[in-house]
């Protein structure tokens, strides 16, 4: 005879009393699990959520602090939700740009329990008849509407979750400045209300249009139309970038990603980053990816920012100082890059000893001196020595020649 269902396959097991639960609703309030909310003694939630709900006697209602985070534990601990009865209001689907994102964040999954309503995105996919394979989403809720940016391609489709009733003209700003300014954007107010609402125009109208009819809460539905920027591939064209110069170039860039190998979640230390193109485009081969970029130029470190937020990956994070003393506080990395100040006593030693195991570093060397250090690396570390030489046409009189640039010698080592 079988055992208890947490028994029946080996190690499996059946949470029970989590200590924290979420329950959805959607806009018109209509809950996930309404009796959960019915017998709890505490509910939490937003002045418009809470508004939703029927009268209760004697069930106390608390609005979540603000800002969010920083009051959350207290507010918990102070209404004893470790005891049960407590229940938090979340819209829709609370793992959707949520506050159950948050709250898993806080305390583990084992001890949250979420019970989801119909989130917005796929209100709004049904809306637009898009199937969810078909279509990227983007949040923007407390987050830089430049995001979108990182997601443009001819055709595409993108939903974006809004912050509130200017999100629509700053998505549309963005997508005309960056030459996508025919795409057709829906914006759907009011999901899920008999208030609901759906406008549309192309980008370049909405960018000028007043937000005073916009609802506060809306989904963009964007269908993209305009020039191919550029893959998440590895070697965006040069002039993708904002640069003095101080630029690893195209094919050199590839080079170092394919070896730094890229994986969701992972940070990036590039150290002297110059424009930051090797950090940038590491994000931009996946949304969980994170890059630290460290630069002695302040001037620089400003530019590696705005090249950040055009090329849609505005989270980098740049720190102006000079390695090593800039890397001792920096969270731990999966992957190093070196494009600049490899010779400089201390800084190879430091990315080495701060890469977690199975990381990766990948330095870049043009003078014999870097040449005869990184030598000297492959000799003690191993790894892979490479010199990567490209030539390129230019004018040879009225004839067409090839133009070698400096030859870059390249040591990759994985701990």
């Amino acid at each position: 005879m079988a055992g208890p269902l947490g028994h029946l396959v080996p190690g499996l097991t059946i949470a029970s009393g989590r200590m924290i639960v979420v329950v959805g609703l959607s806009a018109d309030g209509l809950l996930a699990d309404p009796s959960v909310v019915a017998e709890a003694r505490v509910v939490v939630g937003s002045r418009r959520q809470l508004g939703l709900l029927p009268d209760n006697a004697g069930q106390q209602r608390v609005l979540l602090p603000s800002p969010l985070r920083p009051g959350l534990a207290d507010l918990l601990d102070e209404h004893g939700a470790g005891n049960g009865g407590v229940v938090i209001l979340a819209s829709g689907d609370p793992l959707v740009s949520g506050i159950g994102t948050t709250l898993i964040e806080m305390y583990g999954a084992d001890r949250v329990d979420i019970r989801p309503a119909v989130s917005s995105v796929a209100l709004a996919r049904a809306r637009m008849g898009w199937p969810a394979e078909s279509c990227a989403v983007v949040t923007v809720v407390g987050r830089d509407p430049s995001l979108v940016l990182r997601e443009l391609a001819p055709g595409r489709r993108i939903l974006v979750l809004s912050s509130d009733q200017e999100t629509p003209h700053q998505v549309a700003a963005l997508l005309t400045a960056a030459g996508y300014g025919e795409s057709l954007m829906d914006v759907l107010g009011d999901l899920g209300t008999l208030q609901e609402t759906r406008s549309w125009s192309v980008a370049h109208n909405w960018a000028q249009a007043p937000t005073a009819h916009t609802p506060r809460l809306n989904v963009i539905a964007v269908t993209c139309s305009g020039p191919h920027l550029g893959g998440w591939t590895a070697g965006l064209p040069d002039d993708a970038f904002e640069h003095d110069g101080q630029l690893t170039k195209r094919d050199l860039r590839a080079s170092a990603l394919a070896r730094l190998a890229p994986t969701p979640g992972e940070l990036l230390w590039d150290v002297g980053a110059g424009a930051g193109s090797v950090g940038i485009e590491w994000m931009r081969a996946h949304p969980a990816c994170r890059t630290i970029a460290i630069e002695a130029s302040s001037e620089r470190a400003e530019r590696v920012g705005r090249n950040a937020t055009r090329l849609g990956v505005p989270g980098l994070t740049v720190v102006t100082g000079r390695a090593p003393v800039a890397l001792a506080e920096l969270p731990t990395p999966d992957a190093v890059f070196i494009g600049g100040g490899a010779t400089r006593p201390g800084v190879i030693e430091a990315a080495l000893e701060a890469l977690r195991p199975g990381g990766r570093i990948v330095v870049h060397g043009v003078t014999l001196e870097t040449e005869m250090l990184l030598g000297r690396l492959h000799q003690e570390y191993g790894g892979e020595l490479s010199r990567i030489s490209v030539e390129t046409t230019a004018p040879v009189g009225t004839f067409t020649g090839w133009a070698p640039a400096r030859a870059v010698t390249q040591w990759t080592c994985w701990r």
